[in-house]
């Protein structure tokens, strides 16, 4: 084998010298070759994420500023539709006050709920796994099928949930057939599937160092100050992440409630007409659920995205919000 000198022309040394003009040129295509690369194994992803996210959101604010009824060619009215929207349609703000008290009784139900739940199940010292498995077990429920079988229960005429209220001599209410009780009965609907960000907060419960409460026991705190100090502070980015998703899925509530209003108004056709959805009296029609007749049975795409794009925007508010407030606070705590 021959070793070459450091100052022989076939030397690695030698390929690039310092002061050498072919050295930053040859640095260069090496850095583009590695970029070539990156990209080369990025390109699926930057093509899903430009197809499938980037031109539909593009697309939704472009048609925004027109009038577009998916047979004609879109024509450009400004801002005609955000105007129309907050200043002659009327189910525009019975949709926005439903969406509203869903996003806020769905937040903290399902953040209580959930947490709640988490807490006992760590306090079971016997069959845990079997417990956690029924408590879980709801949220592997697809939503139609769900809401279906709590139509079912809560049926005033002939639902089990009404029969066992009138063994105890309680008239049972009209539940989804009542404007005042519609958006609480879905409200449990959601809850009764939780199980999923249970098993989150459950696992977050059991990550919390043993030795934090054993401290504060040495300290002498009891159980509530143990969980007021020691539990919440070590759980905040879990619940957190609760909150966020669940005004997320507040604000985009769809699919039970279409399914709630068509089946207890009696249709056996789940997307429903312009007269069941909302039922009943458009107490559950929410802002999605508008938003879903305005683009695909009046036709009204260009105001349909005008609503998806004020939808967008509010979502992302919120969760910044969220985000901050949340963040100051787990701050102030571990100062």
């Amino acid at each position: 084998m021959t070793v070459l000198a450091p100052g022989h022309p076939g030397s690695p040394a030698a390929t690039v010298r310092p002061g050498d003009p072919a050295g930053p040129a040859l640095r260069r295509k090496r850095s583009r070759r590695r970029a070539l690369t990156v990209l080369a194994f990025m390109a699926p992803w930057i093509v899903g994420f430009t197809l499938f996210l980037v031109y539909p959101l593009v697309s939704t604010v472009y048609f925004s500023f027109t009038n577009y009824d998916l047979i004609s060619a879109p024509t450009f009215v400004g801002l005609r539709n955000y105007t129309h929207m907050f200043t002659a349609d009327p189910i525009m703000w019975i949709a926005i006050r439903n969406t509203a008290w869903l996003t806020v009784a769905i937040t903290v139900g399902r953040v209580l709920f959930a947490l709640v739940t988490a807490v006992t199940l760590t306090k079971v010292k016997r069959a845990t796994g079997i417990f956690r498995t029924l408590y879980y077990l709801p949220a592997l429920v697809p939503p139609v099928a769900g809401t279906l079988a709590f139509v079912f229960l809560f049926n005033p005429g002939s639902g089990p949930v009404n029969k066992v209220l009138g063994w105890f001599g309680i008239e049972g209410p009209l539940w989804f057939q009542d404007p005042a009780l519609a958006k609480p009965a879905l409200t449990m609907l959601v809850l009764w599937g939780v199980g999923e960000l249970m098993i989150i907060v459950l696992a977050s419960l059991l990550d919390v160092p043993t030795e934090l409460y054993e401290a504060a026991g040495l300290d002498g705190a009891g159980a509530w100050r143990k969980f007021w100090h020691v539990t919440l502070p070590s759980i905040v980015p879990v619940l957190l992440f609760s909150v966020v998703t669940s005004v997320i899925a507040g604000l985009q509530f769809f699919t039970q409630a279409m399914v709630a209003g068509s089946v207890a108004s009696g249709s056996s056709q789940v997307a429903g007409s312009s007269q069941l959805a909302g039922y009943p009296e458009n107490s559950t029609m929410t802002f999605p659920m508008w938003l879903y007749q305005q683009g695909f049975q009046y036709y009204n795409m260009g105001y349909a995205s005008a609503m998806a794009v004020v939808l967008f925007l509010v979502s992302g508010a919120f969760t910044l919000l969220v985000l901050r407030r949340m963040t100051r606070g787990s701050d102030e705590a571990g100062a």
